[in-house]
């Protein structure tokens, strides 16, 4: 269990956080250079066959409250930003250990123990669905009772936690920042304060989620079980498709019914059954069993109605184009969390690591016995980005599979012309411009030529102003998807131009191809604190690529 570590000490796909930035010496330097005849995707052994469509997907139950009187120690104010202002309604605890999951019975019958390996938030992969409403503060605590590393039985990954709710506003003491790490036996206490950014309707979040972002481990312990989703509703998204109120959507819901959270994740397992990954792989790891909801090929029963269906790609490397059997409509309504101001109908959506999609999918079309693929069509045979190709026939790579039946309940819900309008970009707010260049050195990743160094702010920007940032990826072969902790932005130009359909959209993750360059606009407000720009190509971040930038008064 010790290897990883032990390999980063000794100079091998290092990352500088842990030998003092530059200050490496001429010897960790040379041992930089990528090894040759290393393992690649298209070296790596296959993982036992498993048959397709044998089993439901797992949908998480939402998170159930705690009494807050059951923490003990009471929740300190003192360690959280506006705690008093924004004291919490509901509390949460969520304890981290090692255990068995249930990817697929044919791989669970390979060992004694009847599952696979994997690290889970109480006892499951994913974790609880933390389901909550803006207005309506909440507490999380999460407990590490993960093995010591010298007796865990996962050979990969290292059982330090940081859990991060990817893309919540919130202050940076809850925000999962990757040195906020706790060992086994230690607690990290979360406050959400549940308002919307600078308190405009306009900047409410829908789907998130939640995972390990462990300094150097974050591929590796997201890999072993460590994510989970979050929804947040509102008065206008309000997860109520028969609402009265007056602005309400109306979109397809019931959290578990028919507004359902899916969160994709490549997996390769050994002869075994247990998860595999191959740490000295710097380019990034491909799975060949692609799992929803950690669930192996999985089919779900659908109603002759409308669902609204929430795409999350959970990495660490793959990206997908994701569409029906059929090349049938889809409308999707949200990226990245955050709605569009009007739906548009696509046949495919593009999800890279950490981006969300969400679609309305009408299954009416469809006869009752009747059943749909989903497949992902985008080609990709390494860790570094997808080819350009398109997958077709049986090249596609199958996902899921929607099994329809009769409805038994009368549809409310619709699909409404407008979602929610943009807030404004007010550019006589921008008090700097920043350039982020993503680029590979060494057999390393970097940004601005700079490996991460958690002791070196890279940008201060001052509460309450905006700035314009541009991200450049320099490399020729690869994709990075970049992301940017606590705020949300507006694209400006994409390679020069106006975003349009999906992609005019507010973003967290904007997935950069070779040559991309990315000019978008962020405001700065309500917290203070330290937070990561990193690539989310897990893989990428753990070798380097993530700088550190604090919001200072």
């Amino acid at each position: 269990m010790a290897n990883r570590r032990d390999v980063l000490k000794a100079g091998v796909a290092v990352t500088p956080a842990i030998f003092g930035g530059a200050m490496l010496s001429e010897k960790a330097q040379a041992q930089l250079c990528r090894p040759e005849g290393l393992r690649n995707q298209t070296t790596e052994h296959d993982s036992p066959p498993v048959p397709l469509w044998t089993q439901p997907v797992y949908i998480p139950p939402a998170m159930a409250p705690v009494n807050s009187a059951s923490l003990n120690p009471a929740p300190n104010p003192a360690r959280h930003q506006r705690y008093n202002e924004f004291p919490p309604r509901k509390f949460y605890q969520q304890i981290i250990r090692e255990g068995y999951w249930n990817y697929h019975p044919a791989l669970s019958a390979l060992n004694p123990n009847n599952g696979s390996l994997a690290w889970m938030f109480n006892n499951a992969a994913p974790g609880e669905t933390l389901v909550a409403k803006y207005g309506e503060p909440l507490f999380i605590r999460r407990y590490n009772m993960l093995p010591q590393a010298e007796n865990a039985k996962i050979p990969f990954g290292y059982p330090a936690i940081t859990t991060h709710l990817h893309n919540s506003h919130v202050a940076s003491e809850s925000d999962g920042y990757p040195m906020d790490f706790i060992e086994p036996g230690q607690f990290w206490d979360h406050h959400h304060t549940m308002f919307y950014a600078r308190n405009d309707y306009r900047e409410a979040l829908g789907s998130l989620w939640y995972h390990d972002h462990m300094i150097d481990f974050t591929a590796t312990n997201v890999y072993a079980g460590l994510s989970g989703m979050a929804i947040f509703y509102d008065d206008i998204d309000s997860g109520d498709e028969r609402s009265n109120r007056n602005g309400a959507l109306r979109l397809p819901s019931g959290y578990g019914q028919y507004d359902l959270y899916f969160i994709l994740h490549d997996v390769r397992f050994t002869a075994e059954g247990h998860p595999t990954y191959n740490v000295f792989n710097t380019d990034g790891h491909l799975g060949d069993v692609i799992t929803v909801n950690r669930k192996a090929y999985p089919f779900h029963r659908v109603e002759r109605r409308k669902y609204r269906m929430r795409f999350l790609d959970g990495g660490p490397s793959r990206m997908y184009e994701l569409q029906l059997a059929d090349a049938s409509q889809m409308i999707a309504i949200s990226n990245d969390g955050n709605l569009l101001e009007a739906p548009v109908e696509v046949n495919s959506i593009v999800i890279g690591p950490a981006n969300r999609i969400d679609v309305i999918i009408d299954f009416s079309r469809y006869t009752a016995g009747s059943s749909i693929v989903l497949y992902n069509i985008m080609e990709q045979v390494n860790g570094q980005g997808p080819t350009g190709r398109v997958l077709e026939g049986d090249k596609r790579m199958p996902v899921m599979r929607f099994d329809v039946i009769e409805s038994n309940v009368d549809d409310r819900s619709r699909v409404p012309d407008t979602l929610r309008p943009f807030p404004p970009i007010d550019l006589t707010k921008v008090a700097a411009h920043r350039s982020w260049v993503f680029d590979h050195d060494m057999g390393l990743w970097t940004i601005n030529g700079t490996f991460m160094d958690p002791t070196i702010v890279s940008a201060a920007p001052k509460q309450g102003t905006a700035e314009i940032w541009t991200f450049r990826n320099a490399g020729a072969t690869w994709s990075h998807p970049v992301h940017v902790h606590f705020e949300e932005c507006q694209i400006l130009s994409w390679n020069g131009r106006a975003p349009t359909g999906v992609g005019h959209a507010r973003k967290d993750v904007m997935t950069i191809g070779p040559g991309d360059e990315v000019k978008v606009y962020y405001r700065f407000d309500d917290f203070l604190g330290r937070f990561p720009i990193h690539c989310h190509n897990n893989t990428h971040e753990d070798n380097a690529m993530m700088v550190r930038w604090d919001v200072v008064p």
